[in-house]
Formats: C-alpha cells, sequence, structure tokens
C-alpha cells in the first residue's frame, strides 16, 4: 500500500479521518503501537501536504484520463502494442541500430566494431510471493531477449525492490533464482541494485525488479529484417512466468516444473555455432504468437501465414492440457519458444543444430508479401490479430476480460494527446537546460 498516494487522495477529499484510517493502514501491516502509528501517520500527512501541489513547471503532469488498466498497458494486447509505438515517439530518433521503434525487446548499438545488444525484463508481478520463480524466469527472459538478436550474452544485472516489511529471505531466494540460470548457462551476474519499494512509504511485503543483460555480436538478427519467401520455424515451449501464474493461481501447482528449463538458451546457443543465415528471430513470450506476429508484421513490412496445428504439436503436453482446460487461448499467452525466420534452404540446417540439443523445431508458417497476420486452420485462412488484452490466464484476469470496457478510438485520442504533451516537455527542458536557464 502506498501510503503517500493514500493521504494524498483522502487530503484532496478533505476527508476528516484521514489521519485515522492511515494509523488503521499501518497497524493492519506493521505489529506497533497505535501511538507509534500516529506518528507515522502524522509525517506521511505532514510529506503528502507539501507535495500536495509543487510549484514549477517540472512537477507538472496534464492527466488525460486515461488509466493503465483502461488501456491494457501492459496486458501484451492491442492497446499495449500502441502504447509501445507512442514511447517510441516519446524517445524520438536515435543514432542506435536498433531502438524502440523497431518494437524488439531489446535494443542495440555498436561499438568498438561490435554490435552491443542491451535489455532489460520486468519480473512477472504475480510471482511476488514465489522469489525464487520469479528471479528464474525474468533472468530467462532478459537472456532470451539478446539471444533473439543473433548475440551472444555476456553479463547480467540486477534491480531487486523489496517493499519496507517484506523479510530478507525474500531477497536471497530471488538473487538465487536469477543466479541458478546464470550458473546453467555461463553468463555472470556482475551488478544490481537492492532497494526498498517507496522507502518507508509503501507498506507490505511486495517484491518486484527487473534483470539486464548485455550481448555481442557480429550480426544482427532483429525483427525488420523478416523477408518475402522467409520459412518460420518454432522451437517447442513450455511457458515461464505467465504459465507459472496461471498454474499457481488455478491450483495446477505441478505444472510449475514443467517451466523450469533452459532449452530456450541452449537452442540459442546451439544456434550461434551454426553457419547459417537467420533473417530475424523473436521469442513467443507476452502477448503469445498473436502478438509476436502483428509486431514482425508491423516492423518488417510483410506478411506472415501460421499453421495452426505444428504451432500446437509444439506446445508442452502438460501445459497445453491445462490451457485448454482452462479455455486459455495458447496463441495469446507466453509459451517461451524460439520463432525464427529464414530462408527455406536453411532450414534443415537450423533444425538439425538445434534437435542437437535435445530441443523439438518444426517449420510453422512463412513469409509473403504484403501486411497483416494469419492462422493457416485446415486450409482456411483466419485474421491472427492479437485481443486488447492478452489471453486471460489467471482467475483475476478472466474477471476483468479481454475486451476494452471505455471506447478505444477515444482513449487512443487521449494517449496520442499524453504523448504529444510529453514530446513538447521534453523538447522544452532540452531547450531550457542547453541554454543554462533556470526555474526548472
Amino acid at each position: 500500500m502506498d501510503l503517500e498516494g493514500f493521504a494524498k487522495r483522502g487530503l484532496r477529499r478533505r476527508d476528516p479521518a484521514i489521519k485515522s484510517k492511515l494509523i488503521d493502514l499501518i497497524r493492519e501491516v506493521k505489529e506497533i503501537s497505535s501511538d507509534r502509528a500516529a506518528t507515522l501517520a502524522e509525517a506521511v500527512l505532514t510529506e503528502a501536504k507539501a507535495t500536495l501541489d509543487p510549484r514549477g513547471e517540472v512537477f507538472q503532469l496534464n492527466n488525460v484520463g486515461v488509466s493503465m488498466g483502461d488501456f491494457g498497458v501492459g496486458s501484451r494486447g492491442s492497446g499495449d502494442f500502441y502504447t509501445h509505438t507512442k514511447i517510441a515517439e516519446v524517445i524520438g530518433r536515435t543514432e542506435a541500430v536498433v531502438d524502440s521503434r523497431q518494437l524488439d525487446d531489446s535494443g542495440v548499438v555498436q561499438a568498438g566494431g561490435k554490435y552491443i545488444t542491451v535489455t532489460v525484463d520486468g519480473m512477472h508481478s504475480r510471482l511476488s510471493d514465489y522469489p525464487f520463480l520469479a528471479g528464474f524466469h525474468v533472468t530467462r527472459a532478459a537472456l532470451r531477449d539478446v539471444y533473439v538478436m543473433g548475440a551472444k550474452p555476456v553479463a547480467l544485472l540486477s534491480d531487486v525492490h523489496l517493499a519496507d516489511d517484506g523479510d530478507v529471505s525474500k531477497l536471497f531466494d530471488h538473487i538465487a533464482g536469477i543466479a541458478t540460470v546464470s550458473e546453467l548457462i555461463g553468463v555472470p551476474l556482475i551488478t544490481g541494485s537492492t532497494l526498498r519499494i517507496g522507502g518507508d512509504m509503501v507498506i507490505g511485503d511486495r517484491l518486484t525488479g527487473c534483470v539486464g543483460a548485455v550481448g555481442v555480436s557480429d550480426k544482427l538478427t532483429a525483427r525488420k529484417s523478416a523477408r518475402p519467401g522467409d520459412v518460420i520455424m518454432m522451437t517447442e515451449g513450455a511457458g515461464g512466468g505467465t504459465i507459472c501464474s496461471a498454474a499457481l493461481y488455478y491450483d495446477r501447482h505441478e505444472v510449475v516444473d514443467e517451466t523450469l528449463n533452459i532449452k530456450f538458451l541452449e537452442a540459442s546457443e546451439a544456434l550461434l555455432k551454426v553457419d547459417a543465415r537467420i533473417h530475424a528471430m523473436t521469442d513467443v513470450t507476452n502477448g503469445g504468437i498473436r502478438g509476436d506476429a502483428k509486431e514482425i508484421s508491423y516492423t518488417a513490412g510483410v506478411k506472415l501465414i501460421f499453421e495452426e496445428e505444428r504451432m500446437r504439436r509444439l506446445v508442452n503436453p502438460r501445459v497445453l492440457e491445462m490451457l485448454n482446460d482452462l479455455e486459455i487461448d495458447y496463441l495469446g499467452v507466453s509459451i517461451d519458444a524460439l520463432l525464427i525466420i529464414a530462408p527455406p534452404e536453411e532450414a534443415e540446417a537450423i533444425g538439425a543444430a538445434i534437435r542437437a540439443v535435445g530441443v523439438k523445431v518444426d517449420e510453422i508458417g512463412r513469409v509473403e508479401e504484403g501486411e497483416g497476420a494469419y492462422l493457416d486452420i485446415d486450409g482456411q485462412l483466419t485474421d491472427f490479430a492479437p485481443r486488447f488484452r492478452e489471453a486471460a490466464y489467471t482467475p483475476i484476469k478472466k474477471a476483468i476480460g479481454q475486451e476494452a470496457v471505455r471506447d478505444v478510438a477515444e482513449m487512443t485520442r487521449k494517449v496520442d494527446l499524453a504523448a504529444q504533451n510529453a514530446v513538447e516537455k521534453k523538447r522544452r527542458f532540452v531547450e531550457r537546460i542547453r541554454g543554462g536557464q533556470k526555474g526548472l
């Protein structure tokens, strides 16, 4: 619970009972006396009042009336994908080889005659109470993002935030999960930071954080390089944080074990040693194959056709059984498979290298001239667009649903406005700081 946010909402409503409510909230989480809780509540109110209406343009935020939940940001559907295109607009054009405009999960710059790939992944929020799993899967995700750019991972870094009341064992358990993957694949965890969420202003035991990875390569396999005539290949997938969350919150705990592997990383390592032309790679993660298909089509300006039956056979049987039983669309969730786009004459060598390390792989589609993504079911092509949100894989997500609850066109206009406001604010402050002006 964010005490500062709670206090500010109460102050704006002129709630006469805000102090007593704060005391009750604090004592609900912390085992302290009422006098001590009252002292903390008074300090929170003092800070909240001081920052309720700060003076200066740098503090100003023009709310547009669209929340993260309303627009599905972070929910890996069409709303989230659109938001990422606007994030790229706020960042602006860069000198990077691959930046946010390409919608890849990693960015790439050149240095010392090499391509340097950098990525960061946030831990799955629903795994906060399971720190080892959170650390294991976020590390695997960061390494995947480096591998799919054709790069060799050389270092890992972590950023861990644990709320004030969290037991320190959570911190070490989380690091152990990160270090397990690090040791298995031979990429060192070399630096990071450890902080409390919100310092003294957030109570509870919530854990969050991220893992970053850095890779080096002589060539790239970014999504924008997919070409008409290419074949699409996919490795087997058993899922990661998403499948863990589905298994946990639907009481299918035994399925979690299926996700504890490094097959994706082993397949990627094998490809680094093969002299085969690969145009593009990506990992089938949040938003599922539906989301990846949309982003590749958008970035590369091509049409993608996927064969449903071939994809289905590559999903871990126990995971697929669970998803089918729970009526979760396996095409709309993360299955942590490796997607490879390459010239057809390279398919045999690619497949042989991956199978040699004990990982299944198959051709599951093709790239054509045109635009959009389509699903081939028994010879019939259907639209393969992502939903507004990714497939609902927990009971709460099912309660919320996959479709927007507000008018999407209206929200999109407001999101556009919020992005434009940010672009203009960035421009003003760049000019002001370069000019040495004060009063920021």
